[in-house]
């Protein structure tokens, strides 16, 4: 810890006045270092490293190159500004509605029964970033793998209007 010299004040030949000498501290700074040591390492150990949460996106290799696709294969999602989601299958200009809540449950069905099932995800640009993510976790915890994010059209919200 901390140490002080003491030391017997000497005089000066003829008992004239003592002269006191000076007390040196000295600092033993090897407990503040051990006690910063572990504090340095109590933190190390005990915090939590977030991983990043990344989703692997594959792009075509060339803008003109245009994939086949079978019309039975193909569900298009079209989701309105205000978080209402509309589904078709293939060209069908009919559009059905589903619910936010029960769209996990939907898409988990429409895999099951075709395997090989692509989705065409379109969400209006007036919707919210919130809706979009929330929206594309349910597509993720549906297992759905094979998707596609599309820009939503004029087309689009007339047959969404259509629908609605």
């Amino acid at each position: 810890m901390a140490a002080v010299e003491t030391g017997q004040p000497r005089s000066h030949g003829k008992g004239g006045k003592k002269k006191k000498r000076r007390v040196g501290v000295h600092i033993d700074m090897t407990p503040m270092v051990d006690v910063c040591m572990l504090l340095l390492t109590f933190f190390m150990m005990t915090t939590v490293f977030n991983m990043p949460q990344t989703m692997e996106l594959n792009l075509p290799p060339d803008d003109k190159v245009h994939v086949e696709v079978a019309e039975s294969a193909l569900m298009t999602l079209r989701v309105s500004s205000n978080f209402t989601i509309y589904w078709n299958v293939g060209n069908d200009p009919k559009l059905q509605r589903v619910e936010f809540k029960e769209l996990r449950k939907f898409l988990i069905e429409r895999l099951r029964s075709n395997p090989k099932l692509i989705t065409l995800i379109k969400i209006d640009r007036m919707a919210t970033y919130n809706n979009m993510v929330d929206f594309l976790d349910e597509v993720n915890l549906a297992n759905i793998t094979r998707f596609s994010l599309a820009p939503m059209d004029d087309k689009d919200k007339q047959l969404m209007e259509r629908a609605g």
